[in-house]
């Protein structure tokens, strides 16, 4: 009787050494995010991996990165990633690498914002765990305004006002072609570097209708990325004409001329009729 209770007790304890030893025990990481940070309505490739494969038990495994704020899917895809046979080798480490490329929330927030994953096994119960996501808002936003119109030499002169938080980098003005403005010679302007809140200018020879017209702004961002940022401009011919600057006006020096012929005028003159009264 003694021997049957501990052969039993023996059994049972081999067979929990070897289901210790083969257990599933998953673990995730996020392995990448590309670009960090991310930025707000643009792509980020996240790179997942799932450790803890040691084992043949680990099969069927699923995988699924939950849809929600600040993240979304392409239209048709879904988060869910099945892996029905994993490749197993004893005594050396088995992992997954799990790639994904989602669109970040326009309006996600500065700073860490949470993504939710739950992987399983077959033979295991489901893992939920939560990561962070680094978020920062590096589009640069600007203001953009007609500065001067000269009709005589058809040069217009832009103001660009850079009232982001961040600096830019070899920033140029391109004025693609439309209707309601024509432009005499290049169409893009360099500009240069252009702090944050701070502004500069750029001229083109033009002739421009009154109303709106679009321009295009081409910048390097902090994470060294070409952006295009589309502004409307408004022009009102109105500002631009009948101005006192455009007025032609006699200067000092005509008046000083003429005040001097004049006086040669006078004393040729008076030298004649003296001569003729002699």
């Amino acid at each position: 009787m003694k021997r049957s209770v501990i052969f039993s007790l023996l059994l049972m304890m081999s067979i929990s050494f070897a289901l210790a030893e083969t257990a599933c025990d998953l673990d995730v990481s996020l392995l990448n995010q590309d670009p960090y940070p991310a930025v707000p309505g643009d792509y980020v490739k996240l790179v997942f991996q799932v450790e803890g494969l040691d084992s043949p038990n680990c099969n069927d495994i699923t995988f699924d990165l939950t849809e929600d704020y600040p993240i979304k899917f392409n239209p048709g895809e879904t988060g869910e990633r099945s892996f029905k046979k994993i490749d197993y080798i004893k005594d050396y480490e088995s992992n997954l690498l799990i790639p994904y490329e989602v669109r970040i929330h326009k309006d996600a927030l500065d700073g860490a914002n949470p993504v939710e994953i739950t992987v399983q096994s077959k033979s295991n119960a489901p893992i939920t765990k939560t990561f962070n996501i680094e978020v920062e808002d590096i589009k640069a936003k600007f203001e953009v305004y007609v500065k001067d119109y000269n009709y005589q030499t058809n040069e217009i002169t832009f103001e660009i006002l850079n009232i982001a938080s961040i600096d830019v980098e070899a920033l140029a003005l391109e004025i693609p072609k439309q209707n309601s403005i024509t432009i005499k010679g290049p169409n893009r302007v360099i500009v240069g570097d252009l702090d944050s809140n701070e502004y500069t200018t750029a001229d083109f020879e033009a002739i421009p209708s009154d109303g709106e017209f679009k321009i295009n702004l081409i910048y390097s961002d902090t994470i060294n990325t070409r952006r295009t940022a589309e502004k409307t401009v408004s022009f009102d011919s109105s500002y631009f004409t009948n101005r006192k600057a455009d007025q032609t006006t006699t200067g000092t020096g005509t008046y000083v001329f003429y005040a001097i012929v004049v006086l040669l005028v006078g004393w040729w003159i008076a030298r004649k009729f003296s001569k003729k009264k002699k």
